[in-house]
């Protein structure tokens, strides 16, 4: 056990980079993670390789981008013939437990919570948490624990049907069912209770002395809307909200109306409204900050700190208004995509260190294969962990030459949800194209981004100097976007003959007459 490292991952759902201190952002109140920055190494310009959770989870643990590994609606499922991270790991010899507050993660049936030897899911109608979260005394904790897991095997089919369900989408975005399904089905999970699990956890292992090396995921929810922070963190953030009825009127509607959380919006935000939905975004960061510091303060103290690896990184950002979309269903701009990513592994990586060049944050899955001295998953993967580690950039031998690249495939559910609401908007904001974006950063040259819409480019981004994307150069920088198109071209092919290598990726069940005549009416299938 001594050789291999304790890993520990932390993803922070809809977590833009742009919000916290450590990116940049003045009114950041994120003090814990900012001082885990300073501590470890922070790339600068991590890149998701999606957009939103499912397609972005499904990269973490294994390590392809989406046209890969095939998972990019709700209703897919990683193959079972192509082990992912978990699995690989408990083959290796980890012991491996999941802490997850969003249902997409922990309840739909599309093989992520596989190779877990424990999963607790603080999300869903019946929450699975540990005995120790129950807060009984013994035996009641344990008998409680039991009642909650058998609960939870009747439920977990109901609740999946559900999530995959196009109809039960479209009744849960009624407004008068938002706050009975986002707060007593636990939407957004137990954010804090389970980072105070996760703590316990750790404590008590620890206590025991185990014999395998510890791989832990936790998932955290807290900055995804519906919008409700402690009052002292309102405060801290906004303190002009508690006396502003138009304020608080604005975020009541918004907590309300579901479907607004990630759909384009026909007309921009008013003043107000665009500064109280990103304040309280900056509150729901600072106390997820705030209960997270914890968590860190307890792994600084560990025996076993200076051989786990810790990483902490955003399965995709978020839209509040930015190029008037909202939430993270449709674009590949960097509100979406570039997300926080900070590691720690004082065995190997003694001093702090920024690295300032675009990495993917797909390479996690790399990094800790590599650390952990797994196996590859497929022949195809003979070198990848090795070669595609963080530790490679971190030293100063970048694999991939500063080039990064990101798919974008629309959510279907969404889609369907804007074509019952609001048709107008889907051929204006393009709602059914397929977006790639890829990033690079050539030696002492601008980092420039272009983004491609259904194959063809569409937007070129100087981001030294307008990382905001507001000034599209793609009339006035032909050559640069013959470059990047070519090197997009060439990632679609590249990830196109991955997926054709791979079982991956399960479909929907196109035996169901109305679902295929649906997707067939939006152009998905002919």
């Amino acid at each position: 056990m001594q050789d291999k490292p304790d890993i520990i991952l932390i993803v922070l759902d809809t977590q833009r980079a742009d919000r916290l201190g450590c990116y940049g952002h003045q009114k950041a109140i994120t003090p814990n993670l900012d001082q885990f920055a300073r501590q470890g190494v922070l790339f600068e310009q991590a890149i998701s390789p999606a957009q939103w959770t499912v397609p972005s989870h499904a990269s973490l643990f294994t390590g392809l981008y989406p046209t890969a590994h095939q998972v990019t609606q709700s209703a897919h499922s990683l193959s079972p013939d192509r082990p992912h991270l978990a699995e690989s790991l408990r083959q290796h010899g980890y012991e491996t437990i999941g802490f997850c507050n969003n249902p997409l993660v922990g309840i739909l049936n599309n093989g992520f919570k596989r190779g877990f030897e424990t999963f607790y899911n603080y999300g869903g109608a019946i929450p699975s948490v540990p005995h120790s979260s129950n807060r009984l005394p013994w035996p009641l904790d344990r008998l409680a624990e039991q009642y909650t897991q058998f609960l939870r095997r009747i439920s977990y089919p109901i609740q999946n049907f559900f999530g995959q369900s196009d109809l039960a989408f479209q009744l849960s975005l009624n407004a008068w069912l938002t706050p009975l399904w986002s707060k007593f089905a636990n939407f957004k999970g137990q954010n804090a209770r389970s980072v105070q699990d996760v703590s316990h956890f750790l404590r008590q292992r620890d206590k025991q002395g185990p014999d395998k090396p510890l791989f832990l995921f936790l998932n955290l929810m807290e900055t995804h809307l519906p919008f409700w922070p402690p009052g002292e963190f309102v405060d801290k953030v906004m303190p002009y909200f508690r006396e502003n009825e138009a304020a608080r009127q604005i975020m009541h509607t918004w907590n309300r109306e579901a479907f607004r959380w990630a759909a384009p919006l026909a007309a921009p935000l008013g003043e107000l409204e665009s500064r109280v939905l990103s304040d309280m975004y900056d509150a729901e960061v600072a106390y997820q900050d705030d209960y997270l510091g914890g968590l860190l303060g307890m792994l600084n103290g560990r025996s076993r700190r200076q051989n786990t690896l810790a990483i902490i990184v955003a399965d995709h950002g978020d839209g509040l208004g930015d190029h008037n979309y909202f939430g993270h269903a449709f674009v590949a701009y960097q509100e979406l995509i570039h997300v926080p990513l900070l590691m720690q592994w004082p065995r190997r990586m003694p001093q702090p260190d920024c690295i300032r060049t675009p990495v993917s944050a797909r390479r996690v899955y790399h990094t800790i294969m590599d650390a952990a001295g797994a196996p590859p998953v497929t022949d195809l993967e003979v070198d990848d962990a090795a070669r595609l580690t963080l530790l490679q950039t971190v030293n100063g031998c970048d694999p991939e030459q500063h080039t990064v690249y990101s798919e974008v495939y629309p959510p279907l559910n969404f889609v369907r949800a804007i074509e019952n609401h609001q048709p107008e908007l889907i051929a204006p904001y393009r709602c059914l194209s397929t977006r790639r974006a890829v990033i690079q950063h050539d030696g002492d040259s601008p980092t420039r981004k272009l983004i491609h819409v259904d194959g063809k480019p569409d937007e070129l981004f100087d981001l030294t100097a307008d990382a905001l994307e507001l000034h599209d150069k793609i009339d006035e920088m032909a050559a640069e976007t013959a470059v990047l198109d070519h090197k997009i071209k060439q990632m679609t092919q590249s990830v196109e003959n991955q997926r054709d290598s791979l079982t991956a990726g399960e479909a929907v069940d196109l035996e169901d007459e109305r679902l295929l005549q649906q997707l067939r009416g939006l152009g998905y299938v002919d």
